[in-house]
């Protein structure tokens, strides 16, 4: 037996302990969140600065979903993360942070609310409490992580897997070459999505627009959409 083979035997072993962590997780989540009733997930960059242009968008936009009454869900790191909890707990809703394990960038930022600041060890965990709880996502400038994040819910609502929710993409400048690639390459060239597929993705500028949006879909009468919990497990 080589030493792979051996390594690979005691990495089963782990494997069963794994998993009551991986529960552990959901467990805590689940409990938190089901809690705190309506909330908007806003994702974006960890390296966006206060002061600059889409951290204080980030603030206004999670000031004003808290005047219509929703809770704000974030990662609970700094940049738009810290922007979006801000802007929820000085205007005294709701502030969630989801907080994971990493090796640079993430800190849990001060504006979570002690009661709401939940600790991941799990990318995946992580990502259905996101999901999970949000009746809206709103996406502004961000790495790999927020590409991440968006277009999973995309795949989600795409495959109804989730509700169809409102998914926002905010600042134009940033998104708007992303939007005419899909538009040109994956959809006419390759046709590798469907047209309706485009209208998953609005963009704006304006945060009144984001709350206009969101309090719309959940307006029209015709298609009945509820605040509730994206799915069932």
């Amino acid at each position: 037996m080589t030493k792979q083979v051996k390594k690979w035997e005691v990495i089963k072993g782990e494997n069963s302990w794994t998993m009551f962590k991986v529960l552990a997780e959901f467990v805590e989540g689940f409990e938190t969140m089901n809690k705190i009733g309506p909330c908007v997930s806003i994702f974006g960059s960890a390296r966006t600065q206060p002061g600059t242009e889409y951290y204080e968008m980030a603030v206004e936009i999670a000031r004003l979903l808290t005047d219509e009454g929703y809770g704000v869900i974030t990662g609970g790191g700094p940049g738009i993360m810290e922007a979006g909890n801000k802007g929820a707990k000085l205007n005294g809703g709701a502030s969630v942070g989801l907080n994971i394990e990493l090796p640079f960038e993430q800190n849990g930022n001060p504006f979570i609310d002690d009661d709401k600041n939940l600790q991941y060890r799990y990318f995946f965990v992580r990502k259905v409490m996101f999901v999970k709880f949000a009746q809206a996502f709103v996406v502004l400038p961000g790495g790999f992580g927020t590409m991440d994040e968006v277009f999973e819910v995309l795949t989600l609502i795409q495959t109804n897997k989730i509700s169809s929710v409102p998914v926002i993409l905010v600042g134009s400048e940033f998104w708007s070459g992303l939007k005419e690639w899909i538009i040109n390459v994956m959809l006419k060239q390759y046709k590798n999505i469907s047209e309706k597929d485009i209208d998953l993705i609005p963009i704006t500028d304006d945060p009144k627009e984001v709350i206009d949006i969101i309090n719309k879909f959940y307006e029209d009468e015709e298609h009945e959409h509820k605040l509730k919990p994206n799915y069932e497990l």
